[in-house]
């Protein structure tokens, strides 16, 4: 493999502090099963819900050597199978009889491949991550890869070959949005047609308090307090966008820096969950809003959470002071 191609490829790696509960090893089983069929896997939720982690996941298990693309509205066809990009000179001088010189020289314009293409030659593992937020017109290119096994290529190419034929080791793992985010494009039917999508919602209360445990060191007692203030807000009214797990890692990393205590009457938590919730769960932004949501936290807090523990108070010194002297004793000495 060249050099340049090299440089995009990235080896699969069991990820660090992941987490597998039942909840994830049910989709990631189902997932390989289904890659194991021949189909490709797309992966969709709202933002939070650990899509791009699982697909390295997934990808890791695979084991091949794994690309990485993300969704770009830039991305024109060539960003994807690969384009000219500078030039190639060939010089020859030809001074074999000292009296004449003879000089030929060679221009050719330099044909780069880019991820599409490295990972479809070499069989790798291709992960488009929020693939809809690139165009549909291209993300065409796509449809003759995952049906036909042929991906087509500019005749510009070098060797003026059309078509390359896909490596059947070649397995691509799509993530997305749901449609109504904003950037997000509408996938193609004939796109969507191609893949088997798996909808990811909010994981059960102990896989997030575990993935809460390993992303901040916390322990499991605090952990699921903060994941039972996030559940909680996500079941009411008052927000616009429901908080995932991501939330609950925030809090519990920024406490422990903050070197605050999950408990209800410590100041640092409290102000720490509205922060990072009234953030996460709205885009309005005005402070009536703001004041409705953090009023729900407090209430979840004194809900889900203990009082702190009471501060070592430090024995007071106990100071010696002399005794009086007796004016008489003193006059009569």
């Amino acid at each position: 493999m060249p050099i340049d191609e090299m440089t995009t490829v990235l080896e699969p790696r069991p990820l660090p502090n992941f987490v597998e509960t039942n909840a994830v090893k049910d989709i990631t089983e189902r997932a390989l099963a289904y890659i194991a069929s021949g189909f490709p896997i797309h992966f969709r939720g709202v933002s939070g819900t650990g899509k791009t982690t699982l697909a390295m996941h997934v990808a890791a298990k695979i084991g091949r050597p794994v690309v990485m693309l993300h969704g770009d509205e830039e991305f024109s066809t060539s960003d994807l199978v690969g384009g000219e990009y500078g030039y190639r000179i060939k010089k020859v001088v030809d001074n074999f009889i000292h009296s004449v010189l003879k000089t030929e020289e060679d221009m050719q314009r330099r044909w780069v491949d880019n991820r599409l293409t490295v990972a479809c030659k070499y069989g790798f593992t291709l992960i488009y991550d929020e693939f809809t937020r690139s165009r549909p017109e291209a993300n065409n290119v796509l449809l003759s890869v995952l049906q036909e096994r042929m991906l087509d290529l500019p005749a510009a190419r070098e060797g003026d070959e059309n078509y390359l034929r896909v490596d059947p080791d070649f397995t691509p793992i799509f993530t997305s949005n749901p449609e109504e985010y904003a950037g997000v494009h509408r996938t193609q039917d004939a796109l969507r047609d191609r893949m088997i999508t798996i909808d990811l919602g909010h994981y059960d209360e102990e896989t997030e308090i575990a993935i809460t445990v390993a992303k901040s060191g916390l322990s499991e007692a605090d952990a699921a307090s903060i994941v039972r203030i996030v559940r909680g807000l996500r079941g009411s009214d008052a927000i616009e966008y429901a908080p995932t797990v991501r939330g609950a890692m925030m809090i519990a990393k920024a406490i422990r820096i903050r070197r605050g205590v999950v408990a209800r009457d410590n100041p640092i938590f409290r102000q720490t969950c509205i922060d990072i919730l009234s953030s996460e769960t709205t885009r309005l932004g005005h402070k009536a809003h703001h004041d409705t949501v953090a009023e729900v936290i407090s209430g979840l807090i004194d809900e889900h959470c203990a009082v702190g523990p009471m501060p070592v108070q430090q024995a007071r010194p106990v100071v010696q002071q002399a005794a009086p002297q007796m004016a008489g004793a003193t006059e009569g000495e």
